[in-house]
């Protein structure tokens, strides 16, 4: 009986010890997160001032300011295809001060075509929410003998085709490849060292068409400049209604969006990760928000809930590693 009174109050020791440990392992949680946020904020933005990221960015911080009671700032950390800022938000502590609006290149299609990064986009980062897309748009110069998808596609089985991106590696040379690889053809890839080039040179009718980034093209489309043949979309765009959609036109695998989101480092907590998406949600709600997000071409699309948008980064990981492994793209094509 003795033996079994020890036992008893052994076990008795045993789980107060363990509820104490218990309890101190969740007390620096709780205490990260029950005055949270009690300072600044930082949004990370991997590319340069005035691009859709930075865009995006400043359009959010104002009212995330607002619904969190801290000042929140915009901090632009480039280079290296977006790698330099990713980095340095993998790296931050989780304590949900250190964020980043983010577009596919560095999460999804960077780790496939620059071989090894030195982040993992699937372990290293906490999603928060979507924020918006803006499809990749196909856009050729008006004097192609082109005026829809079906008679580009024609147009490529007869002769050569060129078609310019925003250099190589990135999402719109990725959605060639998958244009390419859909439609058939003598269509080639020609990479140029940014957006701006490659529509300038489409313009001047040195190449024939374009895929790249919706805001890239809005304008000239819009002023005939150029000609807009499809949008690599499952819908069309509020911006361009009039300009189909790929699955209307016969190639529902010519789906190519680049999306922006928010992110944090990986582990930081869950009621962090809650109030960061809660206060987004009614950011995205403001009138003055929608106006910023529609002048840059950017169409607010929302996750419900976090774990959502997580699921869609994954897919998104696994979708464009394998056009990238498929095609052989790498950054030096």
């Amino acid at each position: 009986m003795k033996n079994l009174n020890r036992l008893r109050l052994g076990a008795a020791a045993c789980a107060a010890v363990t509820a104490l440990g218990a309890a101190c392992l969740l007390a620096p949680v709780k205490a990260q997160t029950a005055g949270f946020p009690s300072k600044p904020i930082t949004l990370v933005v991997g590319f340069s001032p005035g691009g859709s990221n930075d865009i995006v960015a400043r359009a959010i911080a104002q009212p995330l300011a607002e619904d969190l009671g801290v000042s929140v700032v915009v901090e632009n950390r480039v280079g290296a295809a977006g790698m330099i800022g990713t980095n340095h938000v993998a790296q931050a502590s989780p304590d949900g001060y250190t964020l980043m609006v983010s577009s596919a290149s560095p999460l999804v299609v960077t780790p496939h075509t620059h071989g090894k990064v030195p982040y993992d986009a699937r372990q290293d980062f906490a999603a928060i929410s979507l924020v918006g897309i803006t499809p990749e748009t196909l856009a050729v110069n008006p004097k192609v003998p082109a005026h829809n998808l079906k008679e580009l596609i024609a147009l490529a089985g007869k002769q050569q085709v060129t078609l310019a991106s925003s250099g190589s590696g990135g999402l719109p040379h990725l959605a060639i490849e998958l244009f390419k690889s859909a439609a058939g053809g003598n269509i080639v890839h020609v990479p140029y060292k940014g957006a701006t080039p490659a529509v300038t040179d489409t313009q001047a009718g040195h190449v024939d068409g374009v895929v790249v980034d919706l805001p890239a093209v809005y304008q000239q489309i819009k002023d005939g400049r150029l000609r807009g043949i499809v949008m690599a979309n499952d819908k069309r765009s509020e911006f361009l209604p009039d300009l189909p959609a790929s699955g209307e036109e016969g190639l529902p695998s010519f789906v190519a969006v680049n999306w922006i989101g928010l992110i944090a480092p990986q582990k930081t907590p869950q009621p962090v990760i809650d109030r960061l998406h809660q206060a987004l949600m009614r950011a995205m709600k403001k009138p003055e928000v929608k106006q910023q997000l529609a002048q840059a071409a950017v169409e607010i699309s929302t996750s419900a809930t976090p774990a959502e948008f997580r699921a869609f980064i994954l897919a998104e990981y696994d979708k464009w590693g394998k056009i990238v492994r498929d095609a052989k793209i790498s950054a030096s094509d």
